[in-house]
């Protein structure tokens, strides 16, 4: 067992800052031997590009199903994949809202990890949070720390935890981030700085609303920029949804007096370990059909080609105009941009005339 160093810290005259309090054990050691051995064979496998469009969008809709879902929104998988295609469905408009939040709340994440910065701002954290509860929350509050006390409650109205009071949340998150990003926290292995990140976010509580989907976010974004989730292909929030019990459960074995975290630690370090393998699987499976790859050959895509198949991640449709909005460039251009997705079956044409529009295949 290692534990984690105190005394060090404060020998370095800066023991105001946040200090996780926890012992690495033989379980969180194991699952980081499995996390490692999935992440290799994903960042090296030989993917075309229709596979890794494929299973970044795949990402994206689990992720913006599971993590709403934990809080307790009642649209179905099948339900978020039709409201991320543009359709228009039968739900509360909270729902609805929460869903396409999150996903610009990726997409925000996604635009962070293109400046290729290394540091997390509080500013970040807001906006991550303002872009999660727009139209849900009020203006003062979405984006905004709470400025009043707030309880965690279970089904039957008991409090389950109390997270500190609205006054000391500037501070508490002032140390927070400067732990975040400290010599220590960058020396850590990446998966304890989001578990231990998620931990410390959910504690303090900063929001009257949305806290459990601004954390689980801030997890994926320290993933994201300390490149451990280069392609993107990773989605933890399955793991919580398929037993929330256990989630809050792993949550609440935290003592509040010591706010030793080692046992959340573990379970989290599992989750990461069974949502890699998963994606390690997909891939593999994926990998077995080189008949594919064997006609066709490797499917080389230019920088518009490939931020247009990004686009249509997140946006069910496009046209010929906005392509040529997206790049300042004549329609003929456009065309011929278009056309070796087409040609690989990466994109389908929709519509006749003037409405025409692509969409992924």
């Amino acid at each position: 067992m290692v534990n984690s160093d105190i005394s060090n810290h404060e020998k370095q005259g800066v023991s105001n800052m946040y200090r996780p309090n926890f012992t690495i054990t033989k379980e969180i050691l194991n699952h980081i031997a499995e996390i490692s051995a999935s992440r290799e064979v994903i960042l090296n496998a030989p993917l075309l590009p229709k596979w890794e469009v494929k299973l970044r969008k795949e990402a994206i809709l689990k992720m913006a199903h599971h993590s709403t879902s934990i809080e307790g929104n009642r649209l179905t998988m099948e339900e978020v994949n039709r409201l991320l295609r543009g359709e228009d469905i039968a739900a509360w408009e909270k729902d609805k809202k929460e869903v396409l939040g999150y996903v610009k709340v990726l997409e925000y994440i996604d635009n962070i990890g293109e400046k290729g910065v290394d540091k997390i701002t509080e500013d970040e954290i807001l906006e991550i949070h303002r872009l999660n509860t727009q139209g849900i929350l009020t203006d003062s509050e979405a984006g905004h720390y709470r400025e009043v006390e707030v309880a965690v409650v279970n089904g039957l109205g008991r409090v389950t935890f109390q997270p500190p009071e609205a006054s000391q949340v500037p501070s508490l998150m002032n140390d927070f981030i400067a732990w975040l990003n400290s010599k220590e926290a960058k020396e850590l292995y990446t998966v304890l700085v989001s578990g231990i990140a998620h931990y410390e976010f959910v504690r303090i509580h900063p929001f009257v609303d949305g806290n459990g989907r601004t954390a689980r976010a801030l997890a994926t974004l320290i993933l994201y920029l300390r490149g451990f989730d280069t392609k993107r292909f990773f989605a933890l929030d399955d793991y919580y949804n398929e037993d929330r019990r256990r989630y809050y459960a792993a949550l609440q074995t935290v003592d509040p007096q010591t706010i030793n975290i080692t046992q959340w630690l573990e379970y989290f370090t599992e989750g990461v370990a069974v949502s890699m393998g998963r994606v390690k699987q997909a891939i593999l499976d994926m990998s077995v059909d080189w008949r594919l790859k064997e006609q066709r050959g490797q499917i080389y895509l230019n920088d518009r080609q490939m931020k247009i198949l990004k686009y249509l991640q997140t946006t069910p449709r496009i046209t010929i105009s906005e392509i040529q909005k997206m790049f300042d460039i004549s329609r003929d251009t456009a065309n011929r941009t278009l056309k070796p997705l087409l040609e690989n079956k990466l994109l389908k044409r929709r519509g006749k005339g003037r409405a025409i529009y692509y969409e992924l295949a």
